[in-house]
């Protein structure tokens, strides 16, 4: 039950959120009675309806989140320092409580670019792709040149853009880092959003750019009409000044070719919905994720696909989704997923509830169970239909997962990498987030905040703390700008022009 200073999420929970600052002494209903906060607590932070005993469970949205690290009364605030987690039995249940297909939603569209594979994009740009961070500057360089200057000649090109990064080279020739790298480069590469593009690299380097043109990852771009990819060395070239001058010129041949698509009707059953939360505060679970998540049905119910990624977030709450799953082979893959990076974790003596960053727990979340049960709801309530490795091609229709960090830009690169033609990024604290060639839509849970960094986000999910709105309510408008803005609106985030920085694929293994 929600009330001006406090919501209550499930029946068995003993922590109620609060929905604005609360101060020492001011009475709080807790479901039997009054009581009274013991002291000050911060908005979206949790406070004590009944007195919990040292060990006895932390529950909220009628989860376990942690144990009691000392006696904690009632209406005292419940945060780290009297809260722990430890590993405690959950019922995994593998596809014990798959959910029916939800209700088809028929005859929406957006105006999208159909691709000669038949893959529907929602921008249209022209990428120059370095294979190795030495050749980063030389990409940027050919970008740069047609900053501005080409929307009168090709009204139908968003821009060129350089697809770069730290990596490339210093790793096993044909190992899992290499082959990662080049999963997500080619997945770039042969993206819905991408018109066309052009590779450079310097010409020694460990990840060549002859293995990535001749691996299965782009010779599958395929399509009725295949061009030959091109690709330009530094080397062979003659180094950065002449190489930048031949990369304009191939980026100069390919803008007609580019230019000449028209957006036009397309089934909202195109869409690949990649979902994201990241600046996550206490509301994030409550608000804007519940609303994503009621949007990702939505996508799923009109035929398309939702993507949750951000493993490391999902652990403490995979119990949930495992009993979705549509078989126990798909549960498995998922568990398997959570084994290898408890163990990864370990290895560089980590622990997977490290996780909530310092913003992560001012903004209420005390634990990576928290803050995983909230993150899940992204995810929506739809059947799990499959589990993905990082970058990998989404092929299937519905709800999947992708195995990737919580990081938010090696996050929503995979995400991209592996086909999401549209991001929804919620956030608590404010992250600023953009990732070209995808549009991000910024979701902000909580007022103040949206009204602080208004330039920056898209929908408030604040008014449902306010009750001038529903989660169905705000989750439908979600649902509505991701069509209008497949179909060309611009998010705040392309109109501040943010999205060139955050390519950043995750690699695992040595640097050699």
């Amino acid at each position: 039950m929600s009330n001006p200073l406090l919501l209550l999420l499930h029946s068995d929970d003993n922590v109620g959120v609060a929905v604005r600052p609360i101060d020492a002494g001011e009475r709080l209903p807790n479901g039997t009675g009054r009581l009274a906060a013991l002291e000050s607590i911060g908005m979206g932070h949790k406070v004590a309806i009944a007195a919990i005993p040292p060990d006895g469970p932390i529950r909220k949205y009628g989860q376990t989140i942690g144990f009691a690290s000392r006696p904690i009364e009632a209406g005292e605030w419940v945060h780290t320092h009297n809260v722990r987690l430890r590993d405690f039995d959950r019922d995994f249940a593998p596809a014990t409580a798959v959910p029916p297909p939800p209700a088809p939603i028929t005859g929406r569209t957006f105006q999208g670019y159909r691709r000669s594979s038949g893959r529907a994009g929602t921008r249209n740009y022209i990428a120059v792709i370095s294979n190795v961070n030495c050749s980063a500057s030389v990409a940027s360089y050919i970008a740069r040149r047609f900053d501005g200057g080409i929307a009168g000649d090709y009204p139908n090109v968003d821009g060129v853009i350089a697809v770069k990064h730290e990596g490339g080279c210093g790793m096993q020739f044909a190992g899992p880092k290499h082959e990662t790298l080049n999963r997500t480069l080619a997945g770039i590469a042969r993206h819905a959003n991408i018109g066309a593009f052009v590779l450079v690299g310097l010409g020694c380097e460990q990840g060549s750019l002859d293995y990535l043109v001749e691996s299965r990852h782009l010779v599958s771009l395929g399509g009725p009409d295949p061009q030959p990819v091109p690709v330009l060395s530094m080397q062979a070239c003659g180094g950065t000044a002449k190489t930048v001058e031949a990369g304009v010129d191939a980026v100069r041949a390919l803008l007609p070719r580019a230019n000449d698509v028209r957006r036009e009707p397309i089934p909202a059953s195109e869409i690949v919905l990649g979902t994201e939360c990241g600046g996550s505060d206490g509301n994030s679970g409550i608000t804007a994720n519940p609303a994503l998540g009621f949007a990702a049905d939505m996508i799923v119910a009109c035929g398309g696909t939702a993507i949750l990624s951000e493993t490391t977030e999902i652990f403490g709450a995979e119990h949930l989704l495992t009993r979705r799953a549509v078989s126990t082979t798909v549960a498995e893959k998922l568990l398997e997923r959570i084994r290898w990076w408890k163990w990864y974790t370990g290895i560089f003596g980590g622990e997977m509830d490290n996780n909530p960053s310092v913003g992560n727990k001012e903004g209420g979340l005390t634990t990576i169970a928290e803050k995983s049960l909230g993150a899940i709801a992204k995810g929506g309530s739809t059947a799990l239909v499959d589990v993905y490795a990082y970058a990998e091609p989404v092929t299937a229709r519905g709800f999947v997962v992708m195995d990737t960090p919580g990081y938010d830009p090696p996050s929503v690169t995979g995400m991209v990498a592996g086909g999401a033609n549209m991001v929804v990024f919620t956030t608590g604290r404010g992250s600023c987030f953009g990732c070209k060639p995808t549009p991000s839509i910024k979701v902000a849970t909580n007022t103040p905040m949206y009204e602080r960094l208004v330039d920056d986000m898209d929908i408030n999910a604040g008014v449902i703390l306010e009750g001038k709105a529903t989660v169905a309510d705000v989750g439908r408008r979600i649902f509505e700008q991701i069509l209008e803005v497949a179909g060309g609106r611009k998010t705040k985030s392309e109109i501040l022009g943010i999205g060139d920085e955050e390519f950043v694929p995750w690699t695992v293994g040595p640097v050699l």
